[in-house]
């Protein structure tokens, strides 16, 4: 398989690990000195579910605390290791699923839980404990109680102009032209949004993002910065190592097909293309050819699992992109193309961290026509994979992988060679 891909931090943990460090240890400190944050027996459900999954495995109990006894014999890019018990790791998880993510210019923008697990994800026993399919029922439970206070009006807290606010100058100016690009109300309180969610998943004013009319063209399937190409993919390959190479009967998920699915055998030799998103970023996704929706399938996976290749990420898993699309919770909506030079294709959602909501709002049977709605990530940045078939000669428009800067969705992202 031929791979075009260098290192690079996708934007979602600072890159000045010592803003990360700062904003951990405040957190620590704000549940030591207020009792209401530091009482275990008052965990919300999905947590005290967690600690009694803890509790009652020994396996799982062994992970957890050796995660971060074997944390403590080393020093992080931060320094000393500042999560140093599972009580600790639980009070602050407990803490991050009751308020919405601020702005602010360091990149920490969306991700508390990622952040918490950041250097405990990279030793053997996060390893381990992050590939255990009960955990990752536990941290899925946890992370739709989440879901539940981020679709409430009382996440709109963070919805005004207020310092580290969602519509505070500093906010606007990283997200320039927000009121004239996305569905909304300036004049209104939260600008007309009724939730965090509301707000994460806001919607293009008509016109903003034209699409491409080129009917050679393949379009972007959403807003995102290339991150790998792959031509020549293989069934299977050894994904978890260095350079992390497609394996299509994992990326698929072959074993839990359906029997209208079209099988990952169709794609060996072909193309996969993929690109992330950051959490300021749009976050539903378009289709990318006009065609008939063939299949649809909700994955279940993991959430903070990172390839040992990566060893200590710095912004974990910013550099387990192509690990991820193989084990994390995700999406994939198959196309048969009306092109015949395309013909079926795959476009994979793929949740990252706390960013695991991938919503399909297309069936099979339908058909679509390029921009058309598919669905959308909820909550945070993500990564995504468009797969083609072998004989589709495309000649990409993006030529740096990964690459500086967006591609906005519906824009030209590849061309048939005739």
């Amino acid at each position: 398989m031929e791979l075009y891909s260098t290192v690079r931090e996708g934007g979602w943990l600072p890159s000045d690990q010592g803003l990360l460090r700062d904003w951990l240890d405040e957190r620590i400190a704000r549940i030591a000195e207020d009792a209401r944050l530091s009482r275990l027996e008052d965990l919300k459900p999905s947590v005290a579910a967690l600690r009694d999954l803890i509790d009652r495995d020994p396996k799982i109990h062994m992970l957890f605390h050796d995660m971060l006894w074997q944390l403590s014999h080393r020093e992080t890019p931060t320094g000393s290791p500042q999560v140093t018990t599972v009580d600790q790791l639980l009070l602050l998880f407990d803490d991050a699923i009751e308020s919405a993510p601020e702005f602010n210019g360091t990149q920490l923008v969306g991700f508390p839980i990622n952040a918490i697990l950041n250097w405990a994800m990279g030793t053997q026993a996060g390893f381990a404990a992050f590939l255990d399919s009960d955990v990752n029922k536990a941290l899925k439970d946890m992370l739709d109680e989440w879901c539940v206070y981020l679709k409430s009006s009382a996440s709109t807290y963070v919805l005004d102009a207020e310092k580290n606010h969602w519509f505070s100058k500093e906010a606007l100016d990283a997200m320039p032209g927000f009121a004239k690009t996305f569905v909304c109300d300036p004049d209104t309180p939260h600008y007309g949004f009724t939730s965090w969610d509301d707000f994460f998943t806001r919607g293009l004013k008509p016109g903003v993002r034209p699409v491409a009319t080129d009917q050679n063209t393949v379009t972007s399937a959403a807003e995102s910065v290339p991150y790998r190409l792959a031509r020549k993919v293989q069934l299977r390959d050894t994904f978890w190592l260095k350079g992390q190479p497609y394996a299509l009967a994992y990326l698929l998920d072959s074993a839990n097909k359906g029997a209208a699915e079209p099988t990952p055998e169709d794609f060996v030799g072909g193309t996969v293309y993929q690109a992330f998103l950051s959490a300021l970023n749009y976050h539903r996704w378009h289709s990318p050819v006009d065609g008939t929706v063939k299949a649809v399938r909700n994955i279940p996976g993991t959430y903070y699992s990172q390839t040992p290749a990566a060893l200590c990420d710095v912004a974990a898993p910013d550099l387990s992109q192509g690990y991820i699309a193989h084990l994390a919770a995700r999406a994939v909506v198959y196309i048969e193309a009306t092109r015949p030079a395309v013909g079926l294709m795959a476009f994979i959602a793929i949740g990252m961290a706390e960013v695991s909501s991938c919503e399909v709002t297309v069936k099979a049977g339908q058909q679509v026509k390029r921009g058309d709605g598919l669905g959308s990530f909820h909550y945070g940045g993500s990564t995504h994979c468009l797969v083609f078939k072998p004989g589709v000669n495309l000649d990409f428009v993006p030529t740096e992988f990964p690459g500086k800067s967006n591609v906005l969705v519906n824009a030209p992202l590849a061309k048939l060679r005739t």
